[in-house]
């Protein structure tokens, strides 16, 4: 058994070492807000935080995320991640939003990094996650609005 730590809860899963963390926080948590996208770590619908940092989720293996703070889009009830929820849903920027929880932890990690980012650092940020419907403009314009929120 490996103990992993998901929102500050400790789960008990019975899998290998090299499964991407993915499985284990949709098929053995049931915590199914992280998406599998590409499964090669390129188009960011599996980011999650890892000790705060966004790691793609289908390719880290369960045995580096062990003793470390995983957070999901479940587990985002901070000031930042709110104010990013909340400027996702004023700005109206999902469309399909299947990308969009990896969007909004790429974009909380980078707020809490950053708390008032360029346009250049967005996309910077951002290059890592990518949308389907084209988002990009209203993703990059939430982000401005949560930084004005989280002043």
């Amino acid at each position: 058994m490996i103990t992993l730590n998901i929102n500050n809860t400790n789960y008990q899963v019975d899998a290998s070492a090299e499964m991407p963390l993915l499985w284990a926080i949709r098929d053995m948590v049931g915590l199914t807000g992280t998406k599998f996208g590409c499964g090669i770590a390129q188009c960011g619908a599996c980011t999650v935080h890892v000790d705060g940092k966004p790691v793609r989720s289908c390719s880290f293996p369960i045995a580096a995320a062990v003793g470390k703070k995983i957070t999901t889009i479940e587990g985002m009830k901070d000031k930042i991640a709110e104010a990013v929820q909340n400027a996702w849903i004023e700005l109206q920027v999902p469309q399909c939003g299947y990308c969009q929880s990896g969007q909004i932890m790429s974009a909380t990690a980078l707020l809490i990094t950053k708390p008032h980012p360029t346009d250049a650092d967005i996309d910077a940020a951002m290059q890592g996650n990518l949308c389907r419907c084209g988002t990009y403009q209203r993703i990059r314009s939430a982000i401005h609005r949560a930084a004005e929120m989280i002043k």
